[in-house]
């Protein structure tokens, strides 16, 4: 089968996913057919921090406590072809035998973790659309097998647009579920053993979805994803990494939870890591959802208007544009986010409330 109807092929059997996990599932299914591997980590991001969040599918790769291990290294250990430069790279897949000119112990994820578990080459790739990384995947061979060729890694390079473009559909569904209590707190002592927990938190917790995890001297078991942005706040403190250590996840009820986490200072230097789990807050999803409907930098700075009440003379006059571009963007807002009205325009993209709710507000044409 050619590449391209292969990638026709792969690009089908996503579509008919029902959300990120059964597209992990789907895609990897049909893809070891074509490139041969052993296991797999496939892993939804966060597309604004690139930190992984929920769903993971793990293949064929022991205990949880190894998968901690390996987003241990990947966060704070110097790596080669990591998922941070990958998600900028012009090509944004790679195996780890070619970018080590064959010499994989020259990566840290081999030398503490993958040569043990008998692991001859890693191709890793991240699912990106322009900047915003949407997913990553890791696919092991095995033993003393080939590695992966120039094809391989060129037909996962070609895969990162359509399955991130898939993959970011999901972000449209509406939030739904009960109210939730106050933030929840979890702090990290420098080795990033947690060690108090809040029952906010708690309950937080029990609303995750299922996925590996790794356990704490707390008695209980904490999902990667918060153990990841606890790390990459430890990174961040080093100076390892920049930005923010924040990735959004939904609950198995449908609500959006924001968990941010921040290295405290000590007065020896560095001291614990605060991790906060609360309630995502409108302005927390809005940018992510309206990407999910392709709304471009324009048409999102009109629809925040839009969302203040502004009228269509308002917006023209505030962004120095006519009001006849004004209507022209709506147009595009409202068929690529599938709503008639402005009052379902807000309803869909700020308040996660049924678009039914805002069909009395004013139209498309009003002033």
């Amino acid at each position: 089968m050619t590449d391209s109807r292969l990638l026709t092929e792969l690009a089908s059997t996503a579509d008919r996913a029902a959300d990120a996990l059964d597209l992990f599932t789907r895609t990897s299914a049909r893809l070891r057919r074509s490139v041969p591997f052993d296991a797999a980590v496939w892993a939804a991001t966060d597309p604004d921090t690139g930190l992984i969040t929920a769903p993971m599918l793990v293949e064929n790769l022991g205990s949880s406590e190894r998968c901690g291990e390996y987003w241990e290294s990947e966060l704070l250990e110097e790596n080669v072809a990591s998922f941070r430069d990958l998600a900028r790279a012009a090509v944004p897949a790679i195996g780890l035998r070619v970018a080590t000119g064959d010499s994989p112990a020259r990566s840290a994820r081999f030398r503490r973790l993958l040569q043990y578990q008998g692991v001859h080459d890693e191709l890793r790739a991240v699912f990106r659309i322009g900047d915003r990384p949407w997913a990553v995947v890791s696919l092991f061979r095995m033993g003393a097998g080939a590695p992966f060729g120039a094809e391989e890694t060129s037909l996962i390079a070609d895969l990162s647009t359509p399955l991130a473009a898939r993959l970011r559909r999901f972000a449209r569904l509406p939030a739904t579920g009960a109210g939730a209590p106050a933030p929840g707190l979890i702090l990290f002592d420098g080795s990033g053993e947690a060690t108090s927990i809040n029952a906010e938190a708690l309950h937080h917790l029990s609303f995750l979805p299922d996925g590996p995890s790794v356990p704490s001297a707390l008695g209980l078991r904490l999902p990667i994803w918060l153990a990841a942005t606890a790390m990459q706040a430890r990174a961040i403190a080093e100076g390892r990494d920049r930005g923010v250590a924040r990735m959004r996840i939904r609950t198995v009820d449908g609500r959006w939870l924001t968990c941010r986490a921040s290295c405290l200072t000590g007065p020896t230097g560095l001291g614990p890591v605060a991790l906060v789990i609360e309630p995502a807050a409108a302005a927390d999803l809005v940018e992510m959802i309206a990407e999910a409907y392709g709304l471009t930098a324009r048409e999102l700075e009109i629809a925040r208007l839009v969302a203040l009440g502004r009228r269509t003379a308002d917006v023209a006059a505030e962004l120095f544009i006519s009001a006849h571009t004004v209507r022209d963007h709506l147009k595009a807002v409202f068929a690529k986010v599938g709503v008639s009205s402005r009052g379902e325009l807000v309803a869909r993209l700020f308040t996660g409330s049924s678009p039914a709710a805002g069909r009395e507000r004013v139209p498309l044409e009003a002033a």
